[in-house]
């Protein structure tokens, strides 16, 4: 009768023991999952930022030419302005 009992305990123990593993490893497969679909949403964020700047960057390299441009431009007038005043200047000095 002993025997019996503790067969049968041993058995019950061992139905709770696998029943629980099986519990613990679905809950760890869910986590798991969990863990996945959060890190998805994180990589798609990032990938959006970087996107972000990646065209921030664009936008900078081009307003970066238009100053170049702009600076050239600047450049060539005041050239253009400094030969005219030194004209005048030499017209001047000639006629004094």
């Amino acid at each position: 009768m002993k025997n019996l009992l503790k067969k049968n305990v041993l058995i019950i123990f061992s139905i709770l023991l696998f029943s629980s593993c099986g519990d613990i490893s679905k809950n760890v497969e869910d986590k798991i999952n969990e863990l996945n679909t959060k890190a998805e949403k994180l990589d798609s964020i990032v990938n959006r930022e970087l996107n972000k700047v990646n065209s921030l960057d664009s936008i900078i390299n081009i307003e970066g030419d238009k100053v170049k441009r702009l600076d050239s431009l600047i450049n060539k007038s005041s050239s253009k302005i400094d030969s005219i005043a030194n004209e005048k200047i030499n017209l001047f000095k000639k006629n004094n």
